[in-house]
């Protein structure tokens, strides 16, 4: 009885991971929309490395994930390559 819960838990969590780690390829970086404090991760310049540290809103080097497709970017932003001004 014990065998059979830990196999059925075992294929249960396989289930689980699968969708997770498709939805990361459902997504795209998109720049000049992250709130100050919002990014996803380092900006484009180096000016920080890490999710959650930027300064403005709508910074023409911070990103945040979105879905494929849908991302609109602001006045200064992209959806390809990071900003160069």
């Amino acid at each position: 009885m014990n065998k059979r819960l830990v196999l059925i838990g075992a294929a249960l969590a396989g289930l689980a991971v699968a969708p997770v780690a498709s939805a990361a390829g459902d997504k795209e970086k998109c720049y000049g929309i992250a709130k100050a404090g919002q990014n996803d991760c380092a900006d484009a310049r180096g000016a920080h490395s890490c999710a959650g540290q930027s300064k403005v809103d709508k910074g023409a080097a911070e990103w945040k994930y979105v879905a494929k497709g849908t991302c609109v970017p602001k006045e200064r932003g992209s959806t390809t390559y990071p900003p160069t001004s």
